[in-house]
């Protein structure tokens, strides 16, 4: 079994494969309380390489998006489906997710966010638990429930899909600031108040 101390996971060995690909295991990062939880599917080489999720030009549309909507990175948490790498960035298969689900449940449980954001398609059909059609889906909020507990979780293209279609970065920015209504920059509050 793994090794989780606080929102980390120390050591792993359940997936032999992917302990042979990876270089470190990629944990989340961001503030432990942030309202915004974003969920990608793996680390790619240059999360593999820097141990932090999101930091190739897939992390650099990112960045500069949660800005356009008045938010900072800092201010949000970003962890991945799969905490490492898979090799030639194929996409993790469905016993991976599942021998990391675990650790994303108890992430996503301890951060208590007020939304959880999917990015792309892996980690929406991941949590939904079914097939998305992320386009059509994105900015669409649905109650899932992990560790017992009902968790908003929105639907999101992925980052890397506004670098090879321009049509999808007006759909990017709408879901992020939609996002951005869960969180109040000031207080940590909801803008929206209880709903």
């Amino acid at each position: 079994m793994g090794q989780m101390e606080g929102l980390d996971v120390l050591a792993c060995e359940r997936c032999e494969e992917l302990c042979e690909s990876r270089t470190q295991i990629v944990n989340g990062v961001g503030p432990a309380d942030a309202d915004l939880l974003f969920v990608g599917e793996a680390p790619g080489a240059n999360e593999d390489e820097r141990g932090e999720p999101f930091v190739g030009r897939s992390g650099d549309v990112l960045d500069g998006t949660l800005r356009e909507v008045g938010l900072d990175r800092g201010d949000v948490r970003i962890t991945n489906c799969v905490r490492c790498r898979p090799p030639e960035n194929r996409d993790p298969h469905k016993e991976e997710l599942a021998n990391c689900r675990e650790y994303l449940e108890t992430e996503i449980d301890r951060i208590d966010p007020e939304v959880v954001v999917t990015l792309g398609k892996v980690p929406a059909q991941h949590l939904l638990n079914r097939d998305v059609a992320v386009t059509s889906e994105a900015g669409d909020v649905v109650d899932v429930t992990i560790e017992g507990s009902p968790r908003p979780v929105m639907v999101c293209v992925h980052p890397a899909a506004t670098l090879y279609d321009s049509s999808q970065k007006g759909t990017f920015e709408d879901t992020l600031r939609k996002a951005a209504e869960f969180t109040d920059g000031e207080s940590g509050q909801r803008r929206l108040g209880d709903f």
